[in-house]
């Protein structure tokens, strides 16, 4: 997977090797399917133009560098660029948010970024897109700039259904609801998340369920439960791979005595091979029950394999995806 263009330290590279572009600006948040639809245009127009088609997002969160707090993630960076070039992006620039961007007047933005080094020729935006210092510039003061610059500015329309637009907040409240059908309609695939595997206090192994514990979740987390899953496995270079079918269980391991913290564990069905260190990711297709707490460990073992046997049950005849893995 070729890596994205990292700016500004990225920019020199970045203006010598960039097409002039039609190119897409949002933070993307999960890609759902109303960003998946923009990048389809986006495609269409370069296309007609002969030009690249790229999208530029950012990060971190401008929330979080400016104080105000971002919502939690559907998608890490990584992921995002990932989803991006899939929907029709040759080339995605991740420009870092901090404060002397922050800072950057909408003049500078359009004339330095824009024209620079996107060598951009058509922007498109949303429809209460604004940037620059104390988000100052809109979309009626880009197409003045564009016009300066050399480039033009459309506002695209985010898809929707019968319930409303797709959007990051509406897949997010589904998700952190539980609800996993609905966030699965607006992003057009199972919400999934990511993390190293660590040691944990390894008591899967001696009832004969071995996990794998994910560390360093960032994205949103459905409730506390069991859930089945299917888990990709993700090569150094950021390529994923389709790995097993899996059983996962979020919470505090009620029925473990001394369990600290909340954990997301994987136990990978027809699975046996050491997985420490290795970088996982997670997507959950449907919820099986809340987390429950056993009177022991004998208890605790025969639900765990009606939860497998469930699990199999859920994910019969699913197969990765064309690409190679399950999402």
């Amino acid at each position: 997977m070729s890596a994205p263009f990292w700016l500004p330290d990225d920019a020199v590279r970045a203006a010598k090797l960039a097409r002039p572009c039609v190119v897409a600006i949002g933070n993307f948040d999960g890609v759902h399917l109303g960003h998946q639809a923009v990048m389809a245009e986006v495609a269409a127009q370069a296309h007609a133009r002969g030009l690249a088609a790229c999208a530029l997002t950012f990060d971190p969160h401008p929330a979080d560098v400016l104080g105000k707090g971002a919502p939690v993630k559907l998608a890490t960076v990584g992921r995002r660029v990932e989803l991006l070039r899939r929907a029709g992006a040759e080339e995605v620039f991740v420009r870092r948010f901090d404060h002397a961007f922050a800072a950057w007047t909408p003049s500078h933005f359009a004339r330095e970024l824009l024209q620079g080094t996107l060598r951009a020729k058509l922007v498109l935006v949303g429809e209460n897109f604004h940037f620059g210092a104390h988000r100052q510039g809109d979309r009626e003061m880009l197409r003045a700039l564009g016009i300066e610059r050399g480039f033009e500015v459309a506002v695209h329309h985010i898809a929707g259904d019968a319930t409303g637009e797709f959007s990051s907040t509406r897949a997010r409240e589904a998700i952190l609801a539980g609800n996993l059908r609905e966030a699965e309609r607006v992003l057009g695939r199972w919400h999934a998340v990511s993390g190293l595997v660590g040691h944990g206090a390894k008591l899967g192994r001696t009832i004969g369920f071995p996990t794998a514990n994910l560390e360093g979740v960032t994205e949103a987390l459905p409730p506390d439960g069991v859930y089945a899953t299917v888990v990709d496995r993700i090569d150094l270079d950021g390529t994923a791979r389709a790995l097993a079918v899996g059983a996962t269980s979020i919470g505090v391991r009620p029925s473990v005595h001394g369990a600290q913290g909340r954990t997301v564990e994987a136990y990978l069905l027809d699975f046996d091979h050491d997985l420490y260190t290795a970088r996982l990711r997670v997507h959950f297709v449907a919820r099986l029950h809340e987390e429950r707490k056993y009177p022991s460990l004998d208890v605790l073992k025969e639900n765990i394999a009606r939860d497998v046997q469930e699990v199999r049950a859920l994910t019969a005849g699913l197969s990765p995806r064309a690409h190679g893995a399950y999402g």
